[in-house]
């Protein structure tokens, strides 16, 4: 279960198409943004939420991440973890990849939420690891 606080009066619920289907939630720019070849802004979307497993009621965090057809237009979504406890606004941190300015709309789907269960729990400092068949190899060990 996604709830949703609608900051502004032009702030849009986020949709999912295909209930059951999708993997995330579409959201919306609360106001219209253009996008400078190779930088990054922060576009508002008007909204703070609070994600719960709709069989559980556990807390759930988000994660944003990129849609199709703006990934298709050079856009990448950055700063993607909305954490479980957090209250605030939803703001989607955008890059323009591209060399043209691209032009963000006012209502607009800018990226999605996935929400994911939240598995954090205590660090503890320990003097060894459980032995596993890996263990230290990395970075191409499993072959190219």
């Amino acid at each position: 279960m996604l709830r949703v606080k609608l900051l502004e009066d032009e702030a849009r619920l986020p949709v999912v198409a295909h209930p059951g289907e999708d993997l995330g939630y579409d959201v919306f720019a609360l106001e219209a943004a253009t996008l400078a070849p190779q930088n990054t802004v922060r576009v508002r979307t008007g909204i703070a939420v609070e994600a719960r497993h709709p069989e559980t009621g556990a807390p759930l965090g988000l994660l944003v991440r990129d849609r199709s057809s703006m990934a298709a237009r050079g856009i990448a979504t950055t700063a993607g973890v909305i954490d479980a406890g957090y209250r605030g606004e939803v703001q989607i941190v955008m890059t323009n990849l591209g060399h043209a300015p691209v032009e963000i709309r006012a209502g607009e789907k800018i990226a999605q939420m996935v929400p994911v269960p939240v598995l954090t729990g205590l660090v503890q400092a320990v003097q060894t690891l459980e032995v596993s068949a890996r263990a230290e190899k990395g970075f191409g060990s499993s072959g190219q």
